[in-house]
């Protein structure tokens, strides 16, 4: 199996107001062009803010994919929010709205299984586990059923380890090596998300 990185997302860890009070939050990373560089912790120029649930050597990178863009905007125009200004059609979910890092195209989270290796041309990363919604995540998204959503869905990307640092770039391809294949990143998520 093939994908694509669509784009490449780092953000700093910043104070917002979220539910009436100050948060600190990395939400809302910015795209990157040419190559950033991957180290064992992560992408150089990106932060999280909660360290017990984000980052770290098992969940150094973020991904997601972008077959589920559309999915999102659509809840939110149905949740009656105004689009997200920007380049491209009206609505569109911006890279790194959702704190990824990662945009990639062509691996969904039931074709992700824990253990799989990620080779691109000058990194490789493994599938480690799926990411779980907070309230961060709701605040990024603009409305509380984002959650629940993101629950009923299953999309909710995956964290990554590094297993070869190096680069990455927008534009790049990625081959999937397969791990062991005991269990999907879905079925991770759904298992977790029924706790």
């Amino acid at each position: 199996m093939n994908g694509s990185v669509r784009a490449v997302c780092v953000g700093t860890v910043q104070a917002r107001e979220i539910q009436g009070r100050p948060v600190a939050t990395a939400y809302g990373k910015q795209t990157v062009d040419g190559p950033v560089a991957v180290r064992p912790l992560g992408l150089a120029g990106d932060e999280q803010a909660d360290l017990e649930v984000h980052g770290g050597p098992d969940k150094a990178v973020y991904a997601y994919p972008s077959e589920h863009y559309a999915f999102w905007a659509t809840v939110r125009a149905q949740a009656g929010l105004q689009p997200w200004p920007g380049p491209g059609d009206a609505g569109a979910l911006p890279p790194g709205s959702l704190g990824e890092n990662l945009v990639l195209q062509g691996l969904l989270e039931a074709q992700a299984w824990v253990g799989d290796l990620l080779r691109f041309p000058r990194c490789v990363l493994a599938v480690s586990a799926p990411r779980l919604p907070c309230f961060r995540f709701e605040a990024a998204m603009g409305f509380r059923q984002a959650s629940r959503l993101m629950v009923q869905s299953g999309y909710c990307g995956f964290y990554l380890s590094v297993r070869e640092p190096g680069w990455i770039a927008a534009g790049e391809p990625f081959e999937v090596v397969p791990g062991p294949r005991e269990v999907s990143i879905r079925e991770l998520f759904e298992a977790r998300a029924r706790r």
